[in-house]
């Protein structure tokens, strides 16, 4: 090996333990915001005397807001650099913390979470790809079982510190926490890790793209909010259609904003992804029901409720690192499709709650959805990421997140939806408790189903080792 290569390899791997941090602070970061967000919502909702419906755009105006930014932002950061988006994206993500904190009205605070939902993309869409550029494949598995882990510690820590600055001070001391956290991480990026990566520098970026894209993410989700009136539904056709479109013009684009054709030519990532996408869509909506539910139903406060809530994030952080360093040696698409039958199973239990439910039921119900969680993630996200081309990380990367944010978009539509039907625009009061329970059980029913459909899509993926050059080159390595 000639002295320039030695060298180049040698600051390669001066640089991953420096990146590891970074990414798994910022992994931890962002979760731990919204789920201590999730669990001050009745909190902010009593503030701001905010109907259900209402209230639930506080949780998904930063959701849909990600989403759009998420696939533009990857695009960005492999033309730019990774690591230069992700700082940005902590300072973006630090100010708004500060200025949600500061909210003087519900509009305020939803516009707040919107430019805060574009900081979080620019975190999530380059934290996996810089870890994934500097770690070799055979080591691949491990760090994204750390990394994922890391987000399910800040989900596991996230409801019992939200439900405590509640109680003690105020809702808004949840947003005021996030700043001098956000700019501690802001301040150790810069100082810890040196290196930068690009995978495609001086390519132009694909404007009409993005716009296209972000339309058809926003009729989407503003056409949920607002179903089955047929203005809802016009607009759900609508971003059907821009989808359509959006497609149609990356086919055609020269340096399309996102490589469509992976999905085509690439039956692990696209099937990966799919049942990445239904995954998120089938849990994520599990915490915001069941925060209602224990403060609502089972007259718990914030800080108990919180204590209940954390039974799944622990459960997913204690294992997503064994998941992910067992996916370095079997096919991840076995332990991803288990992971996904036991999620399914805990979802079928906890259609049974009710007025008379006890605590250790609940607990252990989300402490099985944790365990499956945490089979079904770092496996799939090791599929996903060693399934494409070094050029395409950030790409990749953005995929990882886009699949989780929409199916988190999808997990609170189908609630909202619900929400919609049996209570309607009304503050959840005594009167309406039993509606509520009713509500809690039929989105409950959907999730199951959904589960059901994923685990296809996850088992029928394909072998990861016998697909895509990153994977073959790995194989000829070893």
């Amino acid at each position: 090996m000639n002295p320039v290569r030695r060298q180049r390899d040698a600051d390669g791997r001066a640089q991953r333990w420096p990146a590891l941090l970074v990414a798994t602070l910022g992994s931890f970061l962002t979760p731990f915001m919204l789920s201590s967000v999730n669990i001050a919502l009745p909190a902010i909702g009593n503030h701001f005397q905010a109907d259900a419906v209402l209230l639930s755009w506080v949780a998904t105006a930063y959701l849909v807001a990600a989403a759009v930014a998420l696939v533009p932002v990857g695009k960005l950061a492999d033309i730019h650099g990774r690591k230069k988006v992700f700082i940005w994206g902590m300072v973006l993500f630090t100010l708004t913390s500060l200025l949600s904190g500061l909210a003087w009205s519900l509009a305020a605070l939803i516009a707040f979470r919107v430019a805060q939902g574009v900081g979080i993309a620019m975190i999530f869409a380059t934290s996996i790809a810089i870890v994934t550029s500097v770690f070799p494949p055979a080591e691949r598995g491990r760090v994204l079982g750390i990394t994922v882990a890391a987000v399910y510690s800040g989900l596991a820590c996230g409801p019992f510190a939200g439900g405590w600055l509640t109680e003690a001070f105020s809702w808004r001391s949840v947003f005021l926490t996030h700043t001098p956290l956000g700019l501690g991480l802001v301040l150790i990026t810069i100082g810890k890790l040196k290196g930068e990566w690009a995978g495609t520098p001086g390519e132009r970026f694909d404007i009409v793209g993005s716009l296209i894209y972000a339309l058809a993410i926003i009729a989407l989700m503003s056409g949920m909010s607002v179903l089955p009136a047929l203005g809802g539904g016009l607009l759900v056709l609508a971003g059907l259609g821009a989808l359509a479109g959006f497609v149609a013009w990356e086919l055609r684009a020269p340096h399309p904003v996102f490589e469509v054709r992976l999905f085509g030519r690439n039956r692990v990532f696209a099937f990966s992804c799919l049942a990445a996408l239904i995954h998120y869509g089938a849990t994520f909506g599990v915490t915001f029901l069941m925060s209602l539910f224990l403060q609502y139903i089972k007259a718990l406060s914030p800080r108990q409720a919180g204590l209940v809530l954390i039974a799944q994030p622990v459960m997913m952080a204690l294992f997503s690192p064994l998941a992910g360093k067992l996916s370095d040696r079997m096919e991840p698409r076995v332990l991803a499709s288990t992971g996904m039958g036991i999620t399914a199973l805990a979802l079928l239990l906890l259609t049974r709650i009710g007025a008379g439910t006890g605590l250790g039921f609940v607990v252990a119900c989300l402490s099985t959805l944790g365990f499956g969680f945490a089979l079904f993630s770092s496996p799939n996200m090791n599929a996903i990421m060693s399934s494409v081309e070094t050029r395409y990380y950030g790409v990749a990367s953005g995929s990882v997140a886009t699949m989780r944010l929409l199916g988190q978009m999808l997990s609170l539509g189908v609630v909202t939806l619900v929400f919609a039907l049996v209570i309607g625009r009304a503050q959840i009061t005594p009167e309406l408790h039993p509606a509520f329970v009713a509500s809690a059980r039929y989105a409950l029913f959907i999730f199951f189903g959904l589960c059901l459909l994923g685990i296809y899509f996850s088992f029928s993926r394909g072998r990861l080792r016998n697909a895509g050059p990153e994977a073959e080159r790995s194989k000829r390595e070893e």
